[in-house]
């Protein structure tokens, strides 16, 4: 088997309201998965109930094909879980804090001492091993958490909002960190931030009032979702002669990029670029090809242009409804969860 997590038919229930309904999926180990939806969509919900925090309604989570319900501190062993805030002591070093936890995960006293001192090296924590957390920078906290998330070297990592609050060059260091992680781990990654799940991630979910909308890889989805066809071309020409070449196809429309003066300064014959959108989802570029061969006008460019995953995500996730609102509060009312209140269950 190597399904690291299956989410079974899993609903949560608030006050007679789906926060989370019918969530079906797997994730395969090595996976780096994204996690994506509108405030309140249902995906900290899923991200607890996946982590032990939470009870589903209804249906069954598994990690490495054991129940969260049924054999939970076993499971909870397999789970790195990074919440948004990450629960810290501010009153301990960065060391005590990475002991505390190597502790409570059941790391073996005699690798304790070399797995903080891996962590440390791992995360760039060096020479802060004595600062207290209070004094740590918000990238400095989030670091922390990782490391406190991955000391027990979890199967499956889950990371929620691991970038927010940071600056640009802390969210670069972290990106590399989950990059590097998710060699070793199967990783889900939920984010408001779109271009991380292009840059970490080889596949995404996107939840929305609760359902799950599109499982997929975000490079299958930008091209398979648009209504129509749309391609970018180059070609060495005049806009009036690919006007007049175009004007009477009825099958797309274009619209100049960039228009053509006709002959530059040295007698070249600059080129026209042009978006070419088609009537329908059908592709039409070996049409193309062969009208502008035809006519002796050279293609320098032609490519196909998707769907990005803005576009995408605003497809899918149109309208917020009274349940999300729902589910946000149920959330807010929930406080962040210790280290030491998780192994207390």
């Amino acid at each position: 088997m190597n399904n690291v997590l299956e989410v079974k038919q899993v609903s949560k229930v608030y006050d007679g309201r789906h926060g989370v309904h019918q969530l079906d999926f797997t994730m395969e180990r090595g996976e780096i998965v994204g996690f994506l939806g509108p405030n309140g969509a249902g995906k900290t919900t899923t991200m607890r109930m996946i982590t032990g925090y939470l009870q589903p309604t209804t249906g069954s989570i598994a990690v490495d094909g054991q129940s969260v319900h049924d054999q939970g501190r076993t499971v909870r062993s397999k789970i790195g879980y990074l919440p948004e805030t990450p629960p810290l002591y501010p009153d301990m070093t960065v060391q005590s804090y990475l002991k505390f936890v190597a502790n409570l995960r059941d790391v073996p006293a005699r690798e304790i001492k070399l797995r903080v001192s891996e962590m440390v090296s791992r995360l760039g924590l060096q020479a802060r091993e004595k600062q207290l957390v209070r004094g740590l920078s918000k990238g400095y906290k989030q670091r922390l958490g990782l490391a406190g998330a991955i000391i027990h070297k979890p199967d499956l990592l889950v990371l929620d909002e691991p970038t927010s609050g940071l600056d640009p060059n802390q969210i670069i260091e972290i990106r590399d960190l989950i990059r590097e992680l998710g060699e070793n781990h199967t990783v889900l990654l939920s984010t408001h931030i779109l271009p991380e799940v292009s840059t970490l991630c080889n596949r995404m979910l996107i939840i929305n009032q609760g359902q799950l909308v599109l499982d997929g890889s975000p490079q299958h989805f930008g091209s398979s979702m648009g209504d129509q066809f749309k391609v970018f071309i180059e070609v060495k020409a005049t806009e009036q002669q690919l006007h007049n070449l175009l004007a009477p196809w009825e099958k797309v429309r274009s619209e100049v990029i960039e228009p053509s003066d006709g002959k530059s300064s040295t007698g070249q014959q600059e080129t026209v670029r042009m978006l070419l959108t088609g009537e329908s989802p059908d592709d039409f570029r070996e049409e193309l090809f062969y009208l502008l061969s035809g006519a002796g006008l050279p293609i320098l460019e032609m490519r196909k242009e998707n769907l990005s995953l803005e576009q995408i995500f605003l497809k899918l996730t149109t309208t917020e409804t009274d349940a999300e609102s729902s589910d946000v509060n149920d959330m807010n009312e929930e406080s962040a969860v210790s280290p030491a209140e998780e192994e207390s269950k």
